[in-house]
């Protein structure tokens, strides 16, 4: 065992006369010194010897490890007064490496524009929780209990009376309790209804809901007002209309279409949401005089925006985060 020890310290100190440059002393640092070393599997015999040269083999190992340890911060030193450049430094007369920069995604990028154009036409912002109360959810926005949007198997109910909010109007009924008019705000965020997912439907997306409230406001003003974001958001030359509707929450109602060509260049009108007058039951739900206030919604959906003015055809291309489709944006 002692003889192994010495030949042990022997190979060691030849091996390290043998470096030339920090590459070769890394591989015998490597081999010698690291926790799964030759010196270290040498400390681990001690405690095997026999107890009557287990002293002598302790004293032994301990000398041993010192003489290479000293040999090696010596050889250490010697290739740094050399100058010797170290192999694992970078060159650094090559080219950088180029440093990949993340991207805001599409839908964060199109909520972006849509709050900055409704920003300059003096729309406030406002958010509201993702778990609402059917009160909220419904019951404010005139949606009785026998509407089939309530339905629990068209919503994700959490418990009988919380779920995940199916639509930004909600937020709409929040600002209302809190602030008197005049009201003038926007509110983006996510929504949640189980659809079953193909090219134009997934279970979560996101809707841009917009809310005034005034004193003599009446359809011409929200007409303006759409037509005035269609512009901004589309074109100049976009072209739109109002198509009869109903909503529970307003009354007059209209959905708004556009038209879109498609791929082979065919135009056709596409719907982007739905709009109204706020329905005076939703005004005396908050607290609103609607004999004195009268007010205008619409809720439309952001990837569908995203999708109509950057031509995405199937809106999973959102959501699967492939770098392919993202860094087109």
């Amino acid at each position: 065992m002692l003889d192994q020890f010495e030949k042990l310290g022997t190979d060691a100190l030849d091996a390290l006369k043998k470096v030339k440059d920090h590459a070769s002393l890394e591989d015998f640092r490597i081999r010698f010194l690291s926790r799964k070393g030759l010196l270290q599997e040498m400390l681990s015999q001690v405690g095997k010897c026999p107890s009557d040269i287990k002293p002598r083999a302790g004293q032994l190992a301990n000398k041993i490890k010192k003489q290479i340890i000293d040999a090696f911060e010596q050889a250490k030193q010697q290739l740094q007064q050399q100058g010797a450049k170290p192999a694992d430094l970078p060159d650094v007369t090559l080219p950088g490496i180029p440093v990949i920069a993340g991207k805001t995604h599409i839908i964060n990028q199109t909520i972006n524009e849509l709050l900055e154009i409704f920003g300059r036409m003096g729309f406030g912002v406002a958010y509201g929780p993702e778990v609402e109360d059917e009160q909220h959810n419904f019951i404010a926005l005139n949606i009785p209990p026998e509407h089939p949007a309530r339905d629990p198997l068209d919503n994700f109910y959490i418990t009988d009376n919380m779920l995940l909010r199916s639509q930004t109007s909600t937020i709409q009924i929040r600002v209302m309790e809190k602030q008197k008019p005049p009201i003038r705000i926007v509110a983006p965020g996510r929504v949640y209804r189980p659809d079953t997912v193909d090219a134009t439907h997934m279970f979560m997306f996101h809707q841009l809901e917009a809310l005034v409230v005034d004193e003599g406001v009446t359809m011409v003003d929200m007409k303006t007002t759409i037509d005035q974001f269609i512009h901004a958001f589309f074109g100049p030359g976009t072209k739109w209309r109002f198509r009869p509707s109903f909503f529970p929450f307003t009354e007059p109602s209209a959905e708004v279409d556009l038209l879109m060509a498609d791929k082979d260049g065919k135009e056709n009108w596409v719907e982007m949401g739905g709009c109204g007058m706020v329905d005076p039951n939703v005004f005396d739900a908050v607290g609103i005089d609607s004999e004195k206030y009268t007010g205008w919604a619409f809720g439309f959906g952001i990837e569908r925006l995203a999708m109509r003015k950057y031509s995405i055809p199937d809106i999973r291309l959102l959501f699967e985060n492939d770098l392919r489709f993202l860094k087109q944006f």
